[in-house]
């Protein structure tokens, strides 16, 4: 198995430029006030990127995303349409975007902290403030209410860095956005994906459709788990993974597994400029 090749779509916090292909020409018929939605710009350019992958010859044997990354990952696993994913990921934008602004929060990374240190003292401070992601051996990122997340990170050492985005993501604070996410979830039809998925709530080989919609349905309130997804990657024969993004982020997170055989590559090294 060795050689396998995995692509992995990044989530919120990148930035999402703008594409001529077919998933940006129905983005721009969910366009807002003139203006396509975040979360949508960002689904468009990985689900681009990942048709020009496609097309120089690149087949990955796995998918994965980060967060929002796991619809454009069901879209290239072939599991959901794209027409479909597009109106849930506008969707998704809009709740999301309503969530944050009824219950305002933040997140915080934290870089240097032992991941389990910041879930022990996330869970002792009073509150609303959620260990959310665990992007790698060193970064954690908390997430919840603007004084509960400041109280969490100032009782912890490393590095803080605040996110760039618009509110408390996989935490409690999405629980409205969440329950809504979840109906449309339902009306919506999933294949088996042609290709294993892995979950970013627990780094599971997701084969069957229902698997894939149950994880997206969970997902808004559950911790993403990137160092379970790679873990899986590299268990399942993985050497080599190319992000469909264009800012790296994915990318420079693997320099923090140590002693893992895995080679990572912006999708701007592989398909011609």
């Amino acid at each position: 198995m060795a050689g396998r090749l995995a692509v992995v779509f990044p989530g919120q916090g990148t930035s999402g430029g703008e594409g001529a292909g077919r998933a940006w020409e129905l983005a721009r018929g969910r366009a807002v006030g003139g203006e396509v939605p975040y979360q949508l710009r960002v689904f468009a350019a990985s689900v681009d990127i990942f048709a020009r992958l496609r097309e120089v010859g690149l087949s990955p044997e796995a998918v994965a995303g980060h967060s929002l990354g796991e619809y454009a990952a069901a879209v290239a696993a072939g599991s959901l349409w794209l027409e479909d994913a597009v109106g849930l990921v506008a969707e998704r934008d809009r709740l999301m975007t309503l969530a944050s602004r009824k219950n305002p929060g933040v997140m915080v990374a934290v870089v240097g902290v032992d991941p389990r240190e910041v879930s022990r003292v996330a869970e002792e401070t009073e509150g609303v403030v959620v260990a959310a992601n665990f992007n790698s051996p060193r970064q954690t990122v908390l997430s919840g209410d603007p004084g509960a997340v400041e109280a969490a990170a100032g009782r912890l050492g490393g590095r803080k860095i605040r996110l760039n985005v618009a509110g408390a993501f996989h935490s409690p604070l999405m629980r409205e956005a969440a329950v809504e996410m979840e109906g449309l979830l339902a009306g919506v039809t999933f294949r088996d994906p042609e290709v294993p998925m892995i979950s970013g709530a627990d780094g599971s080989v997701l084969r069957r459709g229902e698997d894939v919609r149950l994880a997206l349905q969970r997902q808004m309130l559950s911790p993403v788990r990137w160092v379970a997804v790679i873990e899986r990657l590299v268990e399942l024969g993985v050497r080599e993974v190319v992000e469909a993004g264009e800012d790296g982020t994915l990318t420079r997170m693997l320099r923090d597994f140590r002693g893992k055989d895995l080679r990572g590559r912006r999708a701007g090294e592989v398909v011609p400029s």
